[in-house]
């Protein structure tokens, strides 16, 4: 089977709407002849190039089925990320507003990486991925990650201990895994002035 047979085959094997990398089909052919393949099925219409490297199949949307959505620009931005082995989280207002920390959504949908800094549109949605300290970014992907760059951006002044129990509250985690978050959060340099706060918690727990 040609390069270009494999790579449709693959291509056609793809969830529609959701983007994936052209690094992911180097395997089957030289780094040419693969190029040569997406090309091909992007001018035949049956993928779009969303950013560099990176295509999605068009998907109908079910309402309007003439209209076909590519792929989210926040998936894109994290399957680049995933693709170059960046880190990438919401930045801390958006993680503060998605544990209830704060009401007012961040005007715009933004992202912390390792990598460089990088905008991602889809028509009028725009993702913005702004490059920070490593150290910004540890416990990715995980609750104590979230409530961690949610209090970077807050001030412990005026941010209720009843606000942050809720966050954990909207964590889902037991009672004995929110002690160890707050424990472990106490010992972090960056939340030096959050410290009395979290231990007030901690021992309302206990």
């Amino acid at each position: 089977m040609s390069v270009s047979a494999l790579v449709a085959n693959r291509v056609s094997r793809m969830k529609r709407g959701t983007p994936f990398s052209i690094e992911g089909f180097y395997s089957l052919g030289s780094t040419t002849s693969v190029q040569k393949a997406m090309s091909r099925l992007a001018k035949e219409k049956v993928i779009v190039r969303v950013a560099k490297g990176i295509y999605s199949r068009p998907k109908p949307l079910k309402s309007i089925p003439s209209i076909k959505i590519t792929a989210k620009a926040e998936e894109i931005a994290k399957t680049w990320a995933r693709t170059h082995h960046y880190k990438i989280v919401p930045q801390g207002l958006e993680a503060a507003y998605r544990l209830g920390l704060q009401t007012q959504a961040p005007m715009k949908s933004v992202y912390w990486t390792t990598g460089p800094s990088r905008e991602f549109r889809v028509g009028n949605e725009v993702v913005q991925v702004h490059h920070t300290t490593k150290s910004k970014l540890q416990w990715e992907n995980k609750p104590e990650g979230a409530v961690f760059r949610s209090l970077l951006t807050l001030s412990p002044e005026h941010t209720p201990e009843s606000l942050i129990k809720n966050a954990f509250k909207r964590l889902q985690l037991s009672e004995k895994e929110t002690v160890r978050i707050l424990s472990k959060l106490q010992k972090n340099t960056m939340l030096a002035m959050w410290k009395n706060k979290l231990k007030n918690i901690e021992h309302s727990l206990l």
